[in-house]
C-alpha cells in the first residue's frame, strides 16, 4: 500500500510531538510535514501535498477554520481532518460545513484517529465515537426545539442572547408575567430546570453558538 503522506497542525508542539509518535509506529503512515498556524498550514500543504491534513481549530491568527477554508481554495479535494479540543456538535458541524472530511476530539482513544485517517483516505467522512453521539443526542434535542411555538422559540432566543424577563417584554411589548408563563412552558417542553439550563440546552442544539 502507498504511504498515507500526513501534515500535522497544531500550535503546541508537545501535542504535535503526541502526533508523530502514534502515526510513526503505524505501518503505511508517514508525516511529512508540520505547521503551528493556518499560513504556515497552507504553505506547508502547498510544498509538501498530503493526503491527510490533521487541523487543530484554536491557532494563533484567523484559525482553524480558515485554514480548513484556505486549504480547499487552493485544492478542493483536500483531505482535511479536524482533531480539536471542542466537543460541542456545533464546532464539528462547523467544520464539516467548511469542507473537512472528519472530526475527532482530542479526548479520543489514539486509535479512533488512526481509524479517522484511513477511513477519510479511502473517501469517506467520518466522526471520532463521542462526536458521533454527541450528533445523536443534538439531534434528539432538536427534535424537543420543534415543538416550542413561534413565540417561545424568540423568547428563548432573547433569554440566551442575556435578556432577563423584564427586558425581554420590553423587547417584545409582552407583559412580564406573559413572558413568565412562556418560560415555565418552555422548561416544561424541554425538561429544563430553570433559564441557565434552557441557554445550555439551546447551546447544545447548535441554536445558538456556545460562549
Amino acid at each position: 500500500m502507498d504511504l498515507i503522506r500526513i501534515l500535522l497542525v497544531d500550535d503546541h508542539p508537545i501535542v504535535r510531538e503526541g502526533y508523530r509518535r502514534l502515526l510513526g509506529r503505524q505501518p503505511g503512515f508517514s508525516v511529512v510535514a508540520e505547521a503551528g498556524d493556518g499560513k504556515a498550514a497552507l504553505a506547508a500543504f502547498a510544498q509538501h501535498g498530503p493526503d491527510i491534513v490533521l487541523m487543530d481549530l484554536s491557532m494563533p491568527g484567523d484559525g482553524g477554520f480558515s485554514a480548513v477554508e484556505a486549504i480547499l481554495a487552493r485544492d478542493s479535494k483536500a483531505r482535511i481532518i479536524v482533531v480539536s479540543m471542542h466537543q460541542g456538535a456545533i464546532f464539528a458541524q462547523k467544520a464539516m460545513a467548511a469542507g473537512a472530511r472528519g472530526f475527532v476530539s482530542k479526548s479520543s482513544p489514539p486509535d479512533e484517529l488512526v481509524h479517522a485517517i484511513k477511513t477519510v483516505v479511502l473517501g469517506r467522512r467520518v466522526l471520532s465515537a463521542d462526536m458521533a453521539q454527541e450528533f445523536a443526542r443534538t439531534s434528539i434535542e432538536h427534535d424537543e426545539f420543534t415543538g416550542l411555538t413561534p413565540r417561545e422559540r424568540e423568547i428563548l432566543l432573547l433569554l440566551v442572547r442575556g435578556m432577563n424577563g423584564r427586558a425581554i417584554a420590553h423587547n417584545l411589548g409582552l407583559s412580564s408575567k406573559t413572558v413568565q408563563n412562556n418560560l415555565s412552558q418552555i422548561r416544561a417542553k424541554l425538561g429544563a430546570s430553570g433559564d441557565a439550563d434552557l441557554v445550555l440546552k439551546a447551546q447544545r442544539a447548535g441554536l445558538v453558538p456556545a460562549l
